[in-house]
């Protein structure tokens, strides 16, 4: 509108001077100069708004008048449209990445050519992917194991592949499952899982299957033996009754191996003890003393005897489940008295650590254990030397009971051994477990102990 106004302006003034020289070539004259200034009109405001739009700065200049003005507002509303959709768009997909970056998985997204477009955190730490040096590498050159090159190569990606991952080792093995999924215009998304842990439980589970078939069929197979002899064999009552003892044995033995197995599975599958049952520690190591005793006459009934050493109970109790603080305590004593040879002599004691700890350390005189096997020791089934253990009644579990024991109270299982003088196996517990001794009213307040030297 400022615009028309102007050029009509201009017109009149043109007119006007044409009647003041009363001649038509001034009208004519009066006329250009008006197009003149409107055309450079127009040209400055066109010059202003093409410097604006290679710059856009906030809304359209305020100097723009008439049609410029008016696309210059409308350019501005449609930039600020455009703006505001990218910042939405930009949100998305940064929201997107953090969720993908969050992602317990490996993510990296693979061109049509096979080379790597991006990958999360996770992806860098299972294959050491480094952002600045490995983008754009072809993931063949990154990624060098076998079965992964192979598993590219095929194309054939219904399944997944499993490969060494960046830090395994023989001592911390680390194993991941990797599978790509072909999307879009030939690009791939290729997920890495960490499966150790799985893994590890699948070989647990199959040397778990595998010996327990193993420790239940030798006593089967014995069993079997003896029940056949006495069905085939005429037998004098002195040979009938060695049978039966020895038949009695493999059962006895069988079902000490069902109940070790039991105790285990009751251990994983229970919620954790409480702190509100308080454990006599002085009952339960009365108890654990005399099962020792005896457990120690019945393997040295003749020659030499085994010298027991049972401490002074100790002036505090344990808040958690005693039937497990009583299968763990016993089976760490009644393996020292099945590994420790007659005239050799096995200590119990109790001792407080710092900071607040306690612990139950069971010493002896025995073999001793190489320092290859201690960081196996709890393992079920797994034993040192397995002709003695069966030998002394063993199942290969009782260690691993008490480590989970410990460890369901917050503490731990410790081995300390040299070979030719001995192990010490203590059951570590935290202060917050450790409490006053009963004074009858049934509480179980906390107590602040004091270290002493062992």
């Amino acid at each position: 509108m400022a615009h028309t106004a102007l050029v009509l302006l201009l017109q009149l003034a043109a007119g006007l001077l044409g009647w003041w020289w009363q001649s038509w070539p001034g009208a004519f004259v009066g006329a250009v100069v008006a197009g003149c200034g409107a055309a450079l009109w127009q040209a400055t405001q066109g010059k202003r708004f093409l410097r604006w739009v290679k710059e856009p700065q906030g809304g359209a200049p305020r100097e723009l008048r008439g049609q410029w003005g008016d696309a210059g507002y409308r350019t501005a509303r449609a930039l600020r449209a455009e703006q505001d959709a990218t910042r939405v768009a930009d949100a998305r997909l940064q929201s997107f990445l953090s969720a993908i970056q969050a992602s317990p998985n490996g993510v990296v997204v693979l061109g049509p050519d096979g080379r790597i477009q991006w990958f999360n955190e996770m992806a860098s730490a299972h294959f050491g992917f480094v952002p600045q040096r490995d983008l754009l590498q072809h993931i063949g050159n990154l990624v060098r194991d076998p079965a992964f090159t192979a598993y590219f190569a095929t194309g054939a990606f219904q399944r997944d592949v499993r490969i060494r991952g960046r830090e395994d080792s023989p001592a911390r093995p680390v194993k991941l499952s990797v599978q790509i999924h072909p999307y879009g215009d030939n690009y791939k998304l290729l997920l890495s899982q960490d499966i150790t842990a799985l893994s590890q439980a699948e070989a647990m589970r199959r040397d778990f299957v595998a010996n327990v078939s193993h420790e239940i069929r030798t006593p089967l197979t014995v069993l079997a033996g003896f029940v056949e002899t006495m069905q085939s064999l005429p037998l004098s009552d002195a040979e009938r009754t060695h049978y039966l003892g020895l038949m009695a044995a493999q059962s006895e033995r069988m079902q000490t191996l069902v109940n070790d197995l039991l105790m285990l599975s009751r251990l994983e599958g229970s919620p954790l003890p409480d702190g509100h049952e308080l454990v006599d520690l002085a009952a339960l190591m009365a108890e654990c003393e005399a099962e020792a005793r005896g457990l120690s006459e019945l393997l040295h009934p003749e020659g030499e005897s085994q010298r027991l050493q049972f401490d002074p109970p100790p002036a505090f109790a344990l808040a958690g489940s005693r039937g497990e603080l009583r299968s763990a305590a016993s089976n760490l004593i009644n393996n020292a008295v099945r590994y420790t040879p007659a005239g050799g002599s096995i200590r119990v004691f109790w001792e407080e650590l710092l900071p607040g700890q306690v612990r139950l350390a069971v010493t002896d005189t025995g073999p001793g254990i190489a320092p290859e096997h201690i960081s196996r020791i709890g393992e079920r089934f797994y034993r040192v030397d397995r002709s003695r253990s069966r030998e002394s009644g063993g199942t290969g579990l009782g260690l691993a009971i008490a480590k989970h024991v410990a460890q369901r109270h917050g503490g731990e299982l410790s081995v300390v051994s040299e070979v030719g003088k001995g192990s010490t196996f203590a059951l570590v517990f935290p202060a917050s477990r450790v409490r006053a001794a009963s004074d009858g009213s049934g509480l179980a307040a906390p107590v602040k102990l004091t270290s002493i030297a062992p």
